[in-house]
């Protein structure tokens, strides 16, 4: 299936990684599992952030809420301590216990000091609803050893996108969503830089959707002869990741610019969706155990730097929302309901 690229769209003025995606920060590793069956259309996504022991060697990290109706967890430690010490995993929403206690599993069995010589471990599972449309979640299926295979899957480079992983359930605007990527390159101070983004689409009225600057939500609505779209009751999950030295504080003010991305497409954080965006530096690691000085030495960008890093997660957030649409093949699940890929519609993506 087509990225955004390939049909000619480009989004925003910085050029992207050479794999356009959040793969492009070095060390991040992207595993899936997909299910897809009839009415099972779920899965699991996973993303490593560095390749050592996240318990051990902790990375800055933040979380911004847009719109808080989710059930992902987490982040009360992200909050309090600025940092993030294990994988991320992203399923569906009635089974992030599942995935948490397989995280876990997985945490234990790589750092035995945990919970014995050590304090427990923060697990961090992030979701969306794909039982409002094509999946049938009341039926459970993602179980400990998708989430556990989805881990040993990741490998750094490119990964699938789409109706894949987590986002294989996923609908966006009335049509498919799912997995997408985009990433940037900055310059700051004579520095190069890195910055990806990846999304878990699964929101926003197909009325409104804008594709690179184009209302199109309304022409496509009228070629599928659709009345009005239902209120807005989906979910957006957004990961960033950037090799560029920032606080946690920084982080924060990074995953509040995924906002604008987002918007950029067309939502409007409708009331029943669950937006949520979290923010990781590789480019410091941040040890568990207190060094014998007890004083930590971490650099970071000058807060009149960030405007490219700003800038970055704009333009990576809306062609990842994109990517994941365009990238989606169409999909029936449940109930004989079905999802149309925004590619089906290639000669209203092309711009006059």
């Amino acid at each position: 299936m087509p990225s955004a690229r390939d049909l000619g769209l480009e989004i925003g003025s910085l050029p992207p990684g050479p794999l356009n995606a959040i793969t492009d920060v070095e060390g991040v590793a992207v595993g899936q599992v997909t299910l897809s069956a009839g009415a099972v259309q779920t899965g699991v996504t996973a993303i490593l952030p560095h390749g050592g022991s996240l318990f051990r060697e902790k990375l800055p990290a933040a979380v911004r809420v847009f719109n808080g109706f989710g059930k992902s967890i987490g982040f009360v430690q992200i909050e309090e301590l600025g940092t993030l010490e294990s994988p991320l995993i992203l399923t569906n929403t009635l089974s992030v216990g599942t995935a948490a206690e397989a995280l876990v599993g997985y945490m234990l069995a790589q750092n035995p000091e945990i919970g014995a010589a050590t304090g427990t471990v923060n697990p961090v599972v992030l979701e969306c609803n794909d039982g409002a449309w094509l999946n049938d979640i009341r039926g459970l299926h993602v179980k400990s050893g998708h989430v556990a295979e989805a881990l040993a899957a990741a490998v750094p480079g490119s990964f699938a996108q789409g109706a894949v992983g987590a986002g294989t359930g996923m609908s966006a605007y009335g049509l498919k969503g799912g997995i997408g990527s985009a990433s940037r390159l900055i310059r700051i101070s004579g520095q190069d830089y890195r910055l990806g983004a990846l999304v878990l689409s699964n929101m926003g009225r197909l009325q409104d959707l804008c594709v690179a600057g184009r209302a199109l939500g309304s022409l496509i609505s009228e070629r599928m002869k659709q009345e009005a779209s239902p209120p807005e009751q989906g979910s957006i999950i957004v990961i960033l990741a950037t090799d560029a030295p920032l606080s946690d504080r920084q982080l924060r003010r990074l995953a509040g610019r995924a906002g604008a991305g987002i918007a950029r497409t067309g939502s409007h954080f409708g009331s029943g969706s669950g937006d949520i965006a979290l923010a990781f530096s590789t480019a410091q690691r941040i040890p568990h155990s207190q060094p014998k000085e007890s004083l930590l030495q971490l650099s970071q960008v000058h807060e009149d730097g960030l405007d490219p890093l700003f800038c970055a997660v704009i333009e990576s957030t809306e062609e990842a929302i994109l990517n994941s649409m365009l990238q989606a093949t169409a999909t029936a699940g449940r109930e004989g309901r079905s999802r149309a890929s925004l590619a089906d519609f290639p000669d209203l993506l092309v711009a006059r």
